[in-house]
């Protein structure tokens, strides 16, 4: 099968291999009958599929293993957005068409390219062979697909990670845990941040940088509405205090945040700079922690990755009428 970017594919067996973390949210306990049912999911729409578990320090060698297969026509990640973006980053290393089986946590890449979130119905999309060209951003070269953060979240990746490791809390309740802990040692870090030549200081407790436009509203809070802009987009927090900072955290989840008040935006952003006096900053990159020396820098890379992903309403429309 030959996936066509933006159309259909040719008839034919579609091979892929299916690197699933054993970590993700939502894989359970037996995974012998986890790699079994997907086995047969992709079976029953045509797929010949080759399944592989791996831990999460085993993702980066499994997907470069499973990228060097000859006659692949695409490489699947079963996980959240930490084992997305490392899938994505060999994709695009080699060339090749990538595929989603929401199984973490959170999934927001999968979310906002409209691949749902159960399993037959992520296996369809995959077997259907539609691929569009999106978006990745990299920091230092480090490739992202969601978004990357500065100051208070990195922290609190770090932490959550470390709760997970000693008590074995969810994701969800070592993230709750780790965030009162990180607001314990609130503090700003003083940036410059550089874009085409302009400089603009910042004393901030968190810097977003997001791959492509992130909501802010109530009813669309982290989402995007395209993942094909080639653009990045900038928000530095503004709070002074702890106290300010909840209130902030309060009116967005309610939607009612000011950007003059809590934020300062930069959208439509291709390149950026962040630039410190620290040796060394903790930035976040789809939930995983990087420690990386200033400046950082970011940098958008349009339609770098092909995702095999639902057809546009319209486009499915025409294929049908055919």
């Amino acid at each position: 099968m030959r996936i066509v970017a933006g159309g259909s594919p040719e008839k034919r067996t579609m091979r892929v291999t299916a690197v699933i973390n054993r970590s993700g949210g939502t894989v359970g306990n037996d995974e012998a009958e986890l790699a079994e049912s997907l086995a047969r999911a992709f079976a029953d729409v045509g797929v010949e599929a080759k399944i592989i578990l791996a831990a999460p320090d085993a993702l980066q060698a499994a997907f470069e293993s499973a990228a060097g297969e000859a006659g692949l026509d695409a490489l699947i990640a079963g996980g959240g957005d930490g084992t997305v973006s490392l899938a994505a980053a060999v994709a695009v290393e080699a060339g090749l068409t990538l595929g989603l089986l929401p199984l973490g946590t959170l999934n927001h890449l999968a979310r906002d390219a409209g691949i749902p979130n159960g399993r037959d119905a992520a296996v369809a999309v995959i077997a259907a062979g539609h691929a569009e060209a999106i978006d990745i951003a990299e920091v230092n070269g480090h490739i992202f697909v969601n978004n990357s953060s500065v100051g208070l979240y990195p922290l609190m990746v770090r932490q959550r990670e470390a709760l997970r490791k000693r008590l074995g809390h969810s994701k969800r309740l070592a993230m709750l845990v780790a965030s009162v802990r990180a607001l314990r040692h609130f503090s700003r870090h003083r940036l410059t941040i550089r874009i085409a030549g302009r400089e603009q200081p910042i004393e901030t407790p968190l810097l977003f940088v997001g791959n492509n436009l992130y909501q802010t509203s109530l009813l669309a809070l982290g989402r995007r509405l395209g993942l094909q802009d080639g653009e990045l987009c900038l928000y530095a927090v503004l709070a002074r205090s702890r106290l300010q900072f909840l209130g902030l955290a309060l009116r967005g989840l309610i939607g009612r945040l000011d950007q003059q008040r809590d934020f300062i935006s930069l959208t439509a952003v291709h390149e950026a700079e962040i630039h410190s006096r620290r040796a060394a900053l903790s930035v976040s990159a789809d939930g995983e922690t990087l420690h990386l020396a200033p400046p950082l820098h970011y940098r958008v890379r349009p339609k770098a990755l092909r995702l095999l992903m639902p057809e546009p309403p319209a486009v499915a429309a025409e294929e049908g009428d055919r």
